[in-house]
């Protein structure tokens, strides 16, 4: 008896010829529905559709829940977990040191608002050439869930402790710091977050992303206003994102006088479809003062808030040659005794 052998459907393959399990990292020990696993997942898949060859990508994060992240998406990428707080200073000397590569960095609000906040301004005002997601959830998960400097005012933990300070905005600090890409999304909003995590891989510069990722075990409660279903109810969008890789055709029905057409450095198009009248992402005075109404009104503002694709990136500011560094001949890293002869001589 013969039988008929069962044909299976064709691998889909990226524009590198890479499949999507070449994305993959390591099963996750997060709770299960940490929204950081969601980002990760969206992440690996914004590489996947991007045609980003893995290995060409530094992956680095400071300490805390988020920065397990790294093993969870892109295996097959450089990783490395610096210190709590301490990630911007290690990945400018990563970036600086080799430019050929792409660098994500991923952190949390207490590492990037607490103890970081230092280090994270200096990142911010250089733009340095890097996408800086912070999993944003309001509360320091790995120390059983005391509120951050995000948590909002008024917001409550589960043992009933009322939040009564202030928050840092990081968005709001961004755009004023100098970053040149700044958005926030929510790890349950797939389509928007997917399409700003390709448009930032088109950057070249600093990009900010701000993604509120609930906390499933310490914060995703009544009085939280970093829960799934606060979100839900608060979430107002300033702009729908629409991205075209440079791979794709370019051919879009759009109306002009609503949409915001944004030439990425790679050729790419990003464009923003504005919900919020008169709302420029290329205003920077706008952009901040749009984030503190909203802010007052209780909404939790959405979407890609500032962009400027022209501001020089801080590898090129220093005049950076493009190799790595590493591999430079001892000749071009160090002066003949006749060029150190001149200088000695120029400032004697």
């Amino acid at each position: 008896m013969s039988t008929t052998p069962v044909s299976s459907a064709p691998v889909k393959s990226n524009s590198i010829g890479l499949e999507i399990l070449d994305y993959r990292g390591s099963k996750s020990t997060l709770c299960a529905g940490c929204g950081h696993n969601v980002v990760a997942e969206r992440i690996l898949e914004a590489y996947y559709e991007m045609g980003i060859q893995p290995e060409r990508v530094m992956k680095i994060s400071g300490i805390g829940c988020s920065s397990k992240s790294l093993a969870y998406f892109m295996s097959r990428s450089f990783s490395f977990n610096s210190v709590h707080g301490r990630m911007p200073s290690v990945a400018t000397g990563a970036i600086l040191a080799n430019q050929t590569m792409r660098t994500i960095g991923i952190s949390g609000d207490g590492d990037t608002a607490s103890i970081g906040i230092g280090q994270f301004v200096h990142l911010l005002r250089r733009n340095l050439p890097i996408i800086y997601v912070i999993e944003d959830n309001g509360v320091y998960g790995l120390t059983k869930g005391q509120f951050s400097a995000t948590a909002d005012i008024g917001s409550k933990l589960k043992t009933g402790v009322i939040n009564d300070l202030p928050p840092i905005d990081v968005c709001a600090l961004a755009i004023q710091m100098g970053a040149t890409f700044v958005g926030r999304s929510f790890s349950g909003d797939k389509k928007q977050l997917s399409t700003m995590l390709k448009a930032a891989i088109a950057h070249k510069g600093t990009v900010l992303l701000d993604i509120i990722s609930p906390c499933v075990t310490f914060n995703d409660h009544e009085g939280s206003t970093k829960s799934y279903k606060y979100m839900k109810e608060h979430d107002e969008a300033v702009n729908e994102t629409g991205f075209i890789a440079p791979f794709d055709e370019i051919s879009v029905e759009y109306d002009h006088d609503t949409t915001v057409d944004v030439q990425m450095h790679d050729g790419s198009h990003l464009r923003l479809r504005k919900l919020h009248e008169d709302y420029t992402p290329t205003d920077k005075a706008g952009a901040v003062n749009l984030l503190m109404e909203t802010h007052e009104k209780g909404e939790v503002l959405t979407g890609i808030f500032y962009v400027d694709t022209h501001e020089l990136d801080f590898a090129s500011r220093l005049n950076m040659v493009e190799e790595p560094l590493a591999t430079l001949p001892e000749e071009r890293v160090r002066p003949s005794r006749e060029v150190f002869a001149e200088l000695m001589q120029a400032h004697a």
